[in-house]
């Protein structure tokens, strides 16, 4: 088990969040999301683009270090080293703000943990396949 006192290194974070360009006049902010995921992926990590089911409009963007960035419906899940992490949202607040917006408000929710080491780009991943993993239980009880 790894050690719970404080790492000498960066922190291992998983996060969501949730930016909302404010006073576009506009309904639609796709663009201003999109300009954000563009941001993500030039994040100059490696990375594989494949999209989820059509219906819940929802794009996977797995990359395979250090950081993974999962775009949903109404936020991103992004995971990586703490300082990439708010960095990356940090680029995405720059990039939407360059494109006119005049307000950004973002919502955001970052878990760590250092009671287990965890690989690089499977936090998401591995909150997901432990439910499923007892849903399947359930179904086969």
């Amino acid at each position: 088990m790894a050690s719970t006192s404080a790492p000498s290194q960066d922190l291992y974070a998983v996060a969501d969040f949730c930016l909302i360009p404010m006073g576009t006049g506009e309904p639609s902010v796709a663009e201003y999301i999109a300009e954000c995921s563009r941001v993500l992926q030039k994040s100059g990590l490696k990375h594989q683009v494949s999209i989820c089911h059509e219906a819940l409009v929802r794009c996977t963007i797995s990359l395979t270090s250090p950081s993974a960035i999962q775009l949903h419906g109404y936020g991103t899940n992004l995971e990586g080293p703490w300082s990439e992490v708010v960095k990356a949202i940090h680029d995405c607040h720059a990039a939407v703000h360059a494109k006119g917006v005049p307000r950004i408000a973002t919502d955001i929710r970052i878990g760590t943990r250092v009671d287990r080491e965890i690989e690089p780009g499977t936090g998401n991943e591995g909150k997901v396949k432990r439910v499923q993993d007892i849903l399947a239980k359930d179904s086969a009880a």
